[in-house]
């Protein structure tokens, strides 16, 4: 299920690709391989890509780890533009998805 805009309001892009390839582009693949390079990192993708916004409690329940665990990794994949947040929890940053997409492509 999408991500619906009012739950998770679009984020201004920090850090905006402007190539698919070159040094920049590789630095950014690094980052974003780097994110989704944990097992439980692609499992909360996964949760989060069949479910409206979840929270962190939420996402704890489905997964046998502690509740600071899943925080760090919700962190990290924050901070690597896959996932937004707001007040109705965390869902999918597709544009941060579609760079990823886009960069493994041209590999």
């Amino acid at each position: 299920m999408d991500c619906e805009p009012t739950c998770c309001p679009p984020e201004p892009d920090p850090e905006p690709l402007t190539a698919l390839e070159g040094p920049e582009a590789d630095e950014q693949l690094g980052r974003l391989a780097k994110a989704i390079g944990h097992p439980a990192r692609v499992r909360i993708l996964r949760l989060l890509s069949r479910k409206e916004a979840r929270v962190c409690s939420q996402i704890v329940d489905e997964l046998p780890l502690a509740q600071s665990t899943v925080s760090e990794h919700l962190r990290i994949l924050k901070e690597a533009g896959l996932v937004r947040s707001s007040e109705a929890g965390y869902c999918l940053n597709f544009d941060g998805l579609g760079r990823l997409k886009a960069l493994i492509a041209i590999i």
